[in-house]
C-alpha cells in the first residue's frame, strides 16, 4: 500500500505492533528501575526513545537547537518524575505526552503560531497522485508537505502514520478529545492532498 493510500484511510487502531507487548513489558521493567534511581535502566530507556522522539519533534520544531533541548526536557522528566506514571495509558503515550507539551513551549519561545482548523469530518474519496510519484520520490514530497501544516497538525499525522498511535492514544499524547484528532487528521490530509498534487504537478521533472 503505497503512503498515499493510508494517507487516503487513516487506521482507527494500529496494526499489530511490531514491538509487541513483550517489548512493552521490557520497557515498563525500565521504568521501574528507573523509579529506583537506576541510571542504566535510564539509559537504556534513553536509548530506546532518543530516535523516536526526535522524528516526533522535528515535525513540531524543525530546528535543531529546539528539538534537542525539547528532548532533553522531555527525558529529563522521565529521569525526575518517573513516579507520576500511573499505569492508565502505555508507556510511549506518557512519554510523547511530555515531549509534545515540551514541544509546545518551545514553540511559544519562538513565537510561531500554533493553530487548528474546525473543519469537519467528511468522505474523501478523490484520487491520489501515487501516478505521477514513485515510492521514493512521495515519501520525499510527503516530507515537504507536511512542513507546511501547523504543528499541530503534523502532530496528529505524525503520531498516526509513523508511530502507529491509534486516534485515542494520540488524544491522550495531545491533551484534546479524540473527535478533534479526527478533525486535525481531516483538515492534514485535506491539506496534504492538495499541497502534493501541486508538488506533482508543477515541481517540475521528477527524478
Amino acid at each position: 500500500m503505497s503512503i498515499w493510500s493510508s494517507l487516503r484511510t487513516p487506521r482507527q487502531a494500529p496494526p499489530p505492533a511490531a514491538r509487541g507487548a513483550a517489548a512493552d513489558a521490557a520497557e515498563l521493567a525500565l521504568l521501574a528501575g528507573v523509579k529506583r534511581g537506576r541510571r542504566a535502566d535510564f539509559d537504556a530507556l534513553y536509548r530506546l526513545y532518543h530516535p523516536r522522539l526526535w522524528r516526533f519533534l522535528t515535525q513540531l520544531l524543525r530546528q535543531p537547537d529546539a528539538i534537542e533541548e525539547a528532548l532533553n526536557d522531555t527525558l529529563l522528566v522521565v529521569w525526575q518524575r518517573a513516579d507520576s506514571f500511573d499505569g492508565r495509558s502505555k508507556l510511549s503515550t506518557w512519554i510523547f505526552g511530555i515531549a509534545y507539551r515540551k514541544g509546545l513551549k518551545a514553540l511559544s519561545r519562538q513565537d510561531l503560531p500554533v493553530d487548528d482548523e474546525d473543519v469537519p469530518e467528511a468522505a474523501d474519496t478523490a484520487p491520489g497522485p501515487e501516478q505521477q510519484l514513485g515510492q521514493a520520490q512521495l515519501r520525499e514530497r510527503l516530507r515537504e508537505a507536511m512542513g507546511e501544516l501547523s504543528p499541530e497538525h503534523r502532530a496528529v499525522v505524525e503520531l498516526c502514520y509513523f508511530h502507529d498511535m491509534a486516534y485515542g492514544e494520540i488524544a491522550d499524547v495531545v491533551g484534546c478529545p479524540a473527535e478533534t484528532v479526527k478533525t486535525r487528521m481531516f483538515y492534514a490530509r485535506r491539506r496534504l492532498r492538495t499541497l502534493l498534487d501541486d508538488l506533482a504537478g508543477h515541481g517540475g521533472e521528477l527524478s
